[in-house]
Parts: C-alpha cells; structure tokens; sequence
C-alpha cells in the first residue's frame, strides 16, 4: 500500500554529519504522521524523531539539538538531518508511517522501510 525507501546511511566519523531521505510511494490512505526509528542488534526499535503534516515536531532526547527531521508533503518525501554524530548513533534508521502523530512508540507505526545503516566512528 505504501512503500517507503530510505537512502543516504554510510560510515562517517564522529562529530560529521549525515542525511537520510525517504521516498514514499504507492497507494495511500495517510502519510500525515512520519517518523524516524533506529535499531540495533539485541535491542528494541526506538523512536529518533517524528512530524505530522503541520510540521510539528517531537525528538528523543539523547537527540535534541543535534537531528533535525523535515518534510516535503508535495514530493512526499521525508528527510532527517544528523550533525554531530556520535558513535552511539550507530545504527539501522527505519522510516515509518504511522496513525499517532509525533508518537516515539514503534506500535503506533504501520509502514515501515527496510533500513539504511548508519555506522559512526571515534
């Protein structure tokens, strides 16, 4: 119904800088809520950012300041921009869409990309 593709994972050192897109396509009943989720081998998906279509926006926190997630409702894409980088960023990022806005739970997500790694050296 919905295909979602993420692009833009990589190696990078730490303190650089990073950005991951997300194309969605196919059949849609709503992309109004959009997130961001990373996950490592042995541990739960976690909520890194999420937006609704006002662009409105929520963050985890160990992230604040550093990420930013962003929108373009017209090409129906969404990106997430990652400075400062940390080796404890090391991950899988997963773009989701889901039917709670600005929700950090993975649950409240439906659709789900297959993952682009993002590995961070010190």
């Amino acid at each position: 119904q919905v295909q979602l593709v993420e692009s833009g994972g990589g190696s990078v050192q730490a303190g650089g800088s990073l950005r991951l897109s997300c194309a969605a396509s196919g059949y849609r009943y709503s992309t109004a809520c959009m997130g961001w989720f990373r996950q490592v081998p042995g541990k739960e998906r976690e909520g890194v950012a999420a937006i609704n279509d006002f662009g409105q926006t929520s963050y985890e926190e160990s992230v604040k300041g550093r990420f930013t997630i962003s929108r373009d409702n017209a090409k129906t894409t969404l990106s997430l921009q990652m400075n400062s980088l940390k080796p404890e960023d090391t991950a899988v990022y997963y773009c989701a869409v889901g039917y709670s806005c600005l929700s950090m739970r993975s649950y409240d997500y439906n659709y789900w990309g297959q993952g682009t790694q993002v590995t961070v050296s010190s």
